[in-house]
């Protein structure tokens, strides 16, 4: 078992976690904003349980990764993952990414893991493309306001607006009846602190702004595409029935009243389920 740093081509230190036998299929996993590899614990304990190799790194800006100036947004972000990828010798490996990460996941498989065959199988869960953004194009997405919201929030206090995200809509916790976990809202925030300001910042254009139709489209792996119907962050229907669309010969799998960090306070469900998908 490892935990290390690769170095990117434009100089920047990429924080990792590899876990497990090195001749074992790999699961590579890509997490949400504004966390870190830490936020795959539960799944990364769970696949390592079942003899996966499995592998995850912090975001440039976030976590244990480099804290630099540039880079927020997709295009860095999965040729940061390629460096991973490529310093391990990864091959015919999973990629599962949340929310942003699913991002990461769509732009890594298309422009690298794809054409370099390296990887088997693509899982997206509650993930932002292919638009979040409300455009005359995509009249359904967000609205920019809402976006400008969480950016001054930020800028204003962080601290405080990590506490309301995970407290509130990102696991359901403000619905009648939720079952509400101090220990969850806190690593949440913990995770969200240890990084960059800037890069969160900067990267909530990144997972709202970037138009990854392309990306879904390129996408030629067996993939499966889940979210729940609760999601308060990202609307499933504007995500996850737009990705399978558009990703062919995807699969789509959606949880009735699950919210967008199901895969935290539903893991007894969600992880089988992914388990079954690897193994098809």
């Amino acid at each position: 078992m490892a935990e290390e740093f690769v170095t990117t081509k434009d100089g920047v230190e990429i924080f990792f976690k590899d876990w497990g036998p090195r001749e074992a299929q790999a699961i590579m996993f890509h997490h949400g904003w504004p966390l870190s590899a830490d936020d795959w614990d539960n799944q990364m304990l769970y696949f390592l349980s079942k003899g996966y190799r499995v592998v995850a790194h912090d975001r440039r800006g976030h976590g244990r990764s480099a804290q630099v100036s540039g880079g927020a947004d997709m295009d860095h972000y999965a040729a940061d993952a390629s460096a991973v990828v490529e310093h391990l010798d990864l091959r015919n490996a999973i990629h599962i990414g949340h929310s942003t990460g699913g991002g990461e996941v769509a732009r890594y498989v298309a422009r690298y893991g794809q054409p370099q065959g390296r990887v088997a199988k693509a899982i997206l869960v509650s993930s932002v493309p292919p638009l979040m953004l409300k455009t005359p194009g995509n009249p359904g997405g967000t609205p920019i306001e809402v976006f400008n919201g969480y950016r001054e929030a930020l800028a204003a206090n962080r601290a405080q607006f990590y506490i309301d995200v995970p407290t509130g809509p990102f696991y359901g916790f403000n619905r009648p009846g939720a079952k509400i976990s101090q220990g969850i809202i806190n690593n949440w925030w913990r995770q969200g602190m240890m990084g960059s300001a800037k890069a969160h910042y900067e990267g909530i254009k990144a997972f709202s702004e970037t138009d990854q139709t392309d990306d879904l489209k390129a996408m030629r792996i067996p993939t499966l595409v889940t979210q729940g119907t609760d999601d308060q962050v990202v609307p499933y229907k504007d995500a996850s029935l737009l990705q399978h669309e558009l990703i062919k010969g995807s699969v789509l799998k959606l949880y009735d009243g699950y919210p967008h960090g199901m895969l935290t306070v539903h893991a007894d469900v969600i992880n089988p389920d992914l388990l079954a998908f690897i193994r098809e």
